[in-house]
């Protein structure tokens, strides 16, 4: 079930829709567990051992599985029960939230202004070209993007990403969508000591939910989000304020920074990647190595390539690019992480990669001690189900 959203842009909700959300989420639950396991134990069981008769071999690929398990009637009632919710999960938001524009139109205007009273700042351009990896699809299926605008200074889109993403996470993601902020930020805290950043840069920010986490983690830096969505940044310049976090905002493309050399100490980016064509992966990779300082660190937080995975873990992963509108998915998965990387410009001795437990849902100590003990890959990576860990790759400059 979604946990209440902790600041006061969270949409209100009567006990209709209290209750419409609280059965979407769960359902999104028990897809991702219940039917998720069936799925595998099937394919395990029956589907494995026939394809491995028509192959000769036990499917050796994501797509060798796919190809597999596609016809089975499980799979087929596995997909459209993850599809209908992930439309379902907008649903249950999109009236509520118009219900409330007014107010949260109202509400957003005050707290940008608090935003910018405490030393935050939103800078939007109005002369970007927003990229077609943003406009021509509705990612997620959430409708209209994340770059939709009804009226002036609209920030329904980030309403409905916020709101929706509560739904979405059943309750996996922290309280207020940060864990994988502050996981990513307490695991550099910890592993690397010896970085005392003064200026971080989250790229492909959206509503500012784990750009957040940086400032809370390291307070004294200067943090910056990006992203090329205008409704976007000017619900997380708000949602900033809400919380009393001093960040900066600029709509900006990951591709071509505006940014002087040497600028940042950090640049991370969430669940960002596979949203772009593999071309533009490779200019925001570079453009990355160009800000960061000698020393600095590129961190991204993405599901495990598929190269690093069993096939079937593999093919799981790669459903949303089959059928949640996320084109670029499979093949950002696809790739080297560590050529990516040498390729932008980092060197094959300075990359990293690390798994690491929920940070908001264990204590500082239990935490730290999990760092200095990491583990494994695990059927969980990634996954938003039970003893989710969160996996990142990147590189020191």
């Amino acid at each position: 079930m979604p946990q209440a959203l902790q600041h006061d842009l969270a949409l209100k909700s009567g006990r209709n829709t209290a209750a419409r959300q609280d059965f979407v989420s769960s359902l999104r639950g028990f897809i991702l567990n219940d039917l998720a396991g069936g799925m595998k134990t099937r394919y395990t069981e029956e589907i494995a051992p026939k394809a491995k008769k028509e192959l000769g071999h036990l499917p050796k690929t994501g797509p060798e599985v796919h190809n597999a398990i596609a016809s089975d009637l499980y799979f087929k009632f596995y997909s459209s029960m993850r599809y209908n919710a992930q439309e379902m999960v907008w649903r249950s938001v999109i009236h509520p939230m118009n219900e409330d524009l007014e107010s949260l139109n109202i509400k957003a205007e005050k707290y940008g202004k608090k935003a910018n009273e405490i030393g935050g700042s939103l800078d939007l351009d109005p002369d970007l070209t927003l990229p077609k990896n943003a406009t021509a699809i509705d990612v997620h299926l959430a409708p209209g993007g994340y770059t939709k605008e009804n009226i002036a200074n609209d920030c329904a889109a980030g309403a409905l990403y916020d709101n929706g993403l509560n739904v979405f996470s059943f309750g996996m993601m922290g309280a207020n969508l940060d864990d994988i902020g502050e996981s990513m930020a307490n695991y550099i805290r910890v592993k690397y000591p010896e970085i005392k950043p003064k200026a971080i840069l989250d790229f492909g920010c959206t509503i500012g939910h784990n750009t957040l986490a940086w400032k809370s983690t390291f307070p004294d830096a200067e943090v910056t989000g990006i992203d090329v969505a205008a409704p976007c940044l000017r619900y997380a310049h708000a949602r900033a304020g809400a919380q009393n976090k001093a960040v900066h905002f600029k709509q900006m493309n990951a591709t071509k920074l505006d940014f002087e050399d040497n600028s940042f100490d950090i640049v991370f980016s969430s669940m960002f990647l596979h949203e772009l064509p593999l071309k533009d992966i490779k200019a925001a990779l570079k453009e990355a190595y160009r800000v960061l300082k000698p020393g600095g660190l590129m961190l991204h937080m993405e599901l495990p390539a598929n190269k690093d995975l069993d096939p079937y873990d593999g093919f799981y992963l790669d459903w949303d690019a089959y059928y949640n509108n996320e084109p670029y998915y499979k093949k950002f998965r696809d790739q080297d992480y560590d050529v990516l990387c040498t390729e932008a410009g980092f060197d094959k001795d300075n990359l990293i990669s690390f798994i690491t437990p929920q940070y908001t849902y264990m204590s500082d100590a239990d935490y730290v001690e999990s760092v200095k003990n990491p583990s494994a890959f695990g059927e969980n990576t990634g996954r938003l189900a039970s003893g989710i860990e969160w996996f990142a790759f990147g590189a020191q400059k």
